[in-house]
């Protein structure tokens, strides 16, 4: 593959933030500040001002070229980038940066900020027209220079073709760390195929379910996370290990087709697998998908609806039970943000009181979040506990119909609602696929991270067993598929090159929960937190693992205000 470099970036971002400083110069200029720039550096004369802002203004443009990918017809997402990205500026510039210079301190009180409003109109100003002339620069250059492009046409005969299935974490860091490796070189072609065209940060969907998150902090294109990288939006209906093809299908209604790999990375995630409980399937709700967290949250909502009106009390009481099955870090979560999500709600329908509502969480083992240590599992417990969620330890689901979940020892909890999370399993798809798979299904690949007894396919994420140095197999978690994802792209160019390859040694960096009411629990290299720092580490980490700067600055935008705000939330969602 071929993707364009920084440094045409920053050249025409610099381009592009001279168009930007110059719109902006004219409002200074109308002012009378263009003075009060050149002053900053110790010179009186109006044109020497316009040089010094000119100068800064190709620097800034630089950066944002720098920084932010140019996306093929997203003019309005340059446009709102752009403006945060004067509004970035703005901070660090006249409230920041040109105080020091003049012998005084930052100017962050909200007195001085507001003092400073025509100049932050100027930046948002200088942002935005700097965000579309970088977009309408890049546009042309690659329409006079072709070369540079990377469209979705077929690969060329000689290329090493690396298909990567799958659209999860391991599968964008496989494709984002070849982009890096194989940017100038065009014997490779990469190829990514998933029936999603989104990436998404499936530890935050019991947010998404609970209102807490908007979809779209979660959630992030693969053509923008991975933008040098061919994306087939299609299911995988067969894999043909011999003859090394993959048989797709881009929708329902349209014929299979054929894809050819030389490397095929296999990373294609779990579903959820119910033990073959009589009724769980049909009548209980998963969390993988956004559709999932979106239906969850609606249903409840609906549910509180039909409560409000009902008259007969036995079915009432059926309705506003709440019951989640699994005691790990995603049943914790679920039944954690239902409660908020329910309690944010309540005042909604004045026939219904916090009384009425019973929040169940059956588990199996004698404590929850077995990951976690003893001492932070016990913190979580008794801290939901306190809220009034009841917790079932050593109890064993048996049977779920549309009214009930039935439990061992004759027991049944009458409800309208039951969020599955006791487990999953890796994609039946690799039954098919003649390799050596663990008890669960999954595909067992050696160190290298190559499947065993299969050369030239790889394997990571859920969907793969791979030995640790102890012996033992690395845990199916994000922050393994990530790093797994970029070793994968390491070794198939090493492999192509002749070269010897990496083993994969990865040790977790920690683990966190999210108990709800800004409340969480988390071990981090050896130590532990609790309560509302817990809870903005695992927000910080979430924002870290997000692809790309201008999402990370958009969603921290957008939470800026939970952290001081109370939780509220409409009946619609």
């Amino acid at each position: 593959m071929t993707a364009p470099s920084r440094s045409r970036d920053a050249v025409l971002g610099a381009i592009a933030g001279i168009v930007g400083g110059l719109f902006f110069a004219s409002a200074l200029q109308a002012k009378g500040m263009m003075s009060d720039t050149a002053g900053l550096i110790g010179l009186t004369l109006i044109h020497s001002g316009l040089g010094v802002h000119l100068a800064v203004s190709a620097l800034a443009g630089a950066g944002y070229g720098a920084l932010f990918r140019y996306q093929s017809g997203a003019y309005a997402a340059a446009i709102s980038t752009g403006v945060i990205y004067g509004l970035i500026w703005w901070i660090l510039g006249p409230l920041t940066l040109s105080p020091i210079l003049m012998g005084q301190g930052p100017s962050w009180s909200l007195a001085e900020a507001g003092a400073s409003f025509l100049n932050l109109t100027g930046h948002i100003l200088f942002g935005g027209i700097t965000g579309l002339s970088f977009h309408i620069l890049v546009a042309a250059y690659e329409r006079w220079f072709p070369k540079s492009l990377v469209g979705t046409a077929a690969p060329l005969p000689h290329r090493t073709r690396v298909v990567i299935l799958g659209g999860g974490f391991g599968g964008v860091s496989t494709a984002q760390r070849l982009e890096k490796l194989t940017a100038q070189d065009e014997n490779f072609d990469v190829a990514l195929v998933s029936q999603s065209n989104y990436l998404l940060f499936t530890p935050m969907l019991a947010e998404v379910a609970s209102s807490a998150l908007q979809a779209q902090h979660i959630s992030t294109p693969v053509r923008a996370a991975c933008p040098y990288t061919r994306f087939i939006r299609a299911a995988v209906e067969e894999i043909n290990t011999e003859a090394k093809t993959i048989r797709l299908r881009p929708g329902a209604d349209l014929p299979p087709e054929t894809l050819e790999y030389d490397h095929l990375v296999l990373s294609l995630g779990s579903v959820p697998f119910y033990h073959g409980l009589k009724g769980m399937e049909a009548h209980s709700f998963s969390l993988k998908t956004l559709e999932d967290a979106t239906t969850l949250r609606n249903h409840v909502l609906a549910t509180l609806e039909r409560a409000d009106v009902e008259p007969d009390a036995v079915e009432k009481a059926r309705q506003l039970a709440f019951v989640v099955v699994g005691g790990g870090f995603a049943g914790t979560e679920v039944i954690a943000e239902l409660f908020d999500l329910v309690h944010g709600v309540l005042h909604y329908y004045p026939r219904i009181t916090p009384q009425d509502l019973r929040f169940v969480l059956v588990h199996s083992r004698d404590r929850i979040l077995p990951e976690l240590s003893e001492q932070l599992a016990d913190y979580s417990l008794r801290k939901l506990r306190g809220r009034g969620i009841e917790f079932l330890l050593e109890s064993r689901v048996t049977e779920a119909t549309s009214v009930a979940v039935m439990l061992d020892q004759d027991r049944q909890i009458p409800t309208r609602t039951i969020v599955w999370t006791a487990g999953n399993r890796p994609n039946p798809l690799l039954q098919t696929i003649p390799c050596k798979r663990d008890p669960r299904g999954a595909a067992i690949a050696n160190r290298t991270l190559r499947v065993l007894g299969l050369d030239h396919v790889w394997a990571i994420g859920d969907c793969a067993n791979v030995p640790d140095p102890q012996g033992h197999s690395y845990p199916p978690t994000a922050q393994h598929a990530l790093r797994a994802g970029k070793i994968v792209a390491d070794n198939i160019v090493a492999t192509v090159e002749a070269r010897e390859l990496k083993e994969f040694r990865y040790r977790s960096v920690g683990l966190l929960v999210a108990l709800g009411h800004r409340t969480g629990a988390a071990e981090i290299m050896g130590r532990r937190f609790s309560g509302l720092l817990a809870w903005l580490l695992w927000r910080g980490i979430y924002l870290s693992k997000l692809p790309g700067l201008e999402k990370k600055v958009r969603v921290s935008l957008g939470l800026g205000p939970g952290l001081v705000l109370p939780a509220r939330h409409r009946p619609d969602g």
